[in-house]
């Protein structure tokens, strides 16, 4: 297993960040105990197609890209009075029984290298909790990162009965990563002035409650980023993702929810946008371990110049999930040639007693569509514009986060314009 990151990380650095950030003495322990771990954990899954491991995550250089005592961030959090909406350090002091509880209880720290890497050395976040009975709109969480690498961690709780709506952004402000990187796009080290980008999160939703994260990762094309997404639904609860991707020149990003109580929801949505060697190595992945639960995955992607897309999606149907309900689509358009797209969906099914389908398609705009649209007076550039975008509207529809949309969509078009 690879060791390298001991060369610059130690338990002095670790003990430093902690200190700082005058955690308590069961963090510093965690963190520790990820630490430690690192020589014996694997890095995360990924797809291998025959020949080929399509996103080589193990070979990044991790030595030169993390400095987690250099970090420097901007960090917007806003929300309603009714909820809390703490940076890190204010939830140490203000919610740390919450903090104990709820810490590492969903992500596992040690379930794989990058995760545990993450754990041992996190120097910025935010925790959102909000009360029973609650309903808290409009809650936003801005990131700008300003260094070479950045560790962020998110923590959701939501109690009984209530209801929270959430953005979080990423994006990169000011620093010395200045040159793009050069590759193939699947991950072979890595050049002076990259970055790397790690976000961690949370969600416990408890009975009845109602929970809508929705993320847009738009950091430079000097940035790797791995992020990890997990929720913990209970009983009548539902939590919804909204996931995506414009930015990076790596991106590892999964999404994973655990429906855990009696009809329990999830719905995740997905999207991203590739170009020039932009490489998206997207997961959604959803558990069905109680009965009367629900869940849709929805993912559309674009891929052009030399750009790769691969998709994983599982449904996990678990033997005492009786009336199951579990429906996954994913969609990729490549607009070039020289891009490539994978996709794998999967249903592992041990309950009977389910109703479930999973499909995915891979293609290029169609000659037919383009030939109807140019032949009614629309030029080719305009016309194919406008089939990408209407290629999005089913996921734009699932949006009901009206900010990320209109984000997501100008991104899309400030993308399609910038193409010749």
């Amino acid at each position: 297993m690879s060791t390298q990151i001991h060369a610059s990380i130690d338990e002095a650095t670790v003990r430093q960040i902690s200190e700082e950030l005058d955690e308590p003495e069961w963090l510093l322990e965690t963190r520790l105990d990820a630490l430690d771990a690192l020589e014996d954990l694997a890095f995360p899954d990924v797809i291998q197609t025959p020949g080929r491991t399509w996103t080589n995550l193990e070979e990044l250089d991790y030595d030169s890209l993390v400095d987690p005592l250099d970090a420097a961030e901007e960090k917007d959090q806003l929300g309603p009075d009714e909820a809390d909406v703490l940076s890190f350090s204010e939830a140490v002091d203000e919610h740390g029984a919450l903090l104990e509880e709820y810490f590492g209880s969903i992500v596992d720290p040690e379930s794989n290298y990058l995760t545990a890497l993450s754990t041992a050395l996190f120097t910025t976040g935010t925790v959102i909790h909000v009360p029973e009975g609650v309903d808290a709109e409009d809650v936003t969480i801005r990131t700008t990162m300003n260094s070479r690498s950045l560790f962020n961690y998110t923590l959701v709780v939501a109690e009984e009965s209530s209801s929270v709506t959430i953005l979080e952004r990423q994006e990169t402000g000011d620093g010395d990563a200045s040159e793009a990187p050069s590759g193939d796009g699947e991950a072979a080290g890595t050049a002076e002035g990259n970055r790397y980008y790690s976000g961690i999160t949370e969600i416990a939703a408890h009975e009845n409650s109602y929970v809508q994260f929705g993320n847009l990762q738009d950091l430079d094309e000097t940035t790797y980023v791995y992020s990890l997404r997990e929720a913990d639904i209970d009983t009548y609860a539902a939590a919804n993702w909204i996931e995506c991707n414009v930015g990076s020149h790596l991106s590892k990003a999964t999404v994973e929810s655990h429906l855990n109580g009696d009809a329990s929801e999830s719905k995740i949505v997905g999207a991203f946008y590739g170009h020039n060697d932009q490489h998206f190595d997207i997961d959604a992945r959803v558990w069905h371990n109680a009965e009367h639960t629900t869940a849709d995955l929805v993912t559309r992607g674009v891929v052009d110049d030399v750009a790769r897309s691969v998709y994983e999606g599982v449904q996990h149907v678990g033997a005492d999930a009786w009336d199951t309900s579990s429906y996954q689509r994913e969609n990729t358009l490549m607009l070039s040639d020289e891009s490539e797209a994978d996709a794998s969906p999967k249903l592992i099914i041990n309950n009977h007693d389910t109703e479930a389908s999973h499909s995915a398609t891979v293609g290029q705009v169609s000659a037919e569509d383009m030939f109807y649209m140019t032949s009614r007076g629309l030029g080719e550039r305009l016309a194919r514009n406008m089939l990408v975008e209407g290629f999005y509207v089913p996921v734009f529809e699932e949006i009901e986060v009206e900010e990320l949309r209109d984000d997501l969509r100008s991104r899309i078009q400030d993308r399609l314009q910038s193409r010749e």
